[in-house]
């Protein structure tokens, strides 16, 4: 049986998560697509862990897991910023299926990169 505080946390994350996809999609039906993948890319799943968070630590570690978990969303951030520029030269060279594709697997790539030179250092 699920936890109480697990899943007034998965609910949260869901609330979130899908107040800020369809914020983005009204926002983009509305304003165009440019302007919409704008805010589709508002960090929900940060602003959603950061948020529960709370369930799980209090005091110090509450600070220094919000620390923590900050870090690593400028670095996803990042990496999200050069992927989305490597789907738009992919997807035009290589044509869209192709495009996508292959920027799913640079992500991948690069994140778990990231992550094994981050554990290693850690």
């Amino acid at each position: 049986m699920l936890d109480t505080s697990l899943v007034a946390a998965m609910a949260i994350r869901f609330i979130i998560g899908g107040a800020a996809v369809l914020g983005s999609t009204l926002i983009a039906r509305k304003l165009g697509g440019r302007i919409g993948g704008i805010f589709a890319a508002f960090p929900a799943v940060y602003l959603a862990a950061l948020l529960t968070i709370r369930m799980d630590a209090s005091g110090a570690e509450l600070i220094d897991q919000s620390i923590m978990l900050s870090k690593g969303a400028l670095v996803g951030m990042g990496i999200n910023s050069f992927v989305a520029l490597m789907a738009g030269v992919l997807c035009m060279k290589q044509g869209w299926k192709k495009g996508i594709a292959l920027s799913v697997v640079c992500w991948l790539s690069v994140s778990m990169l990231i992550a094994l030179f981050a554990q290693s250092y850690s």
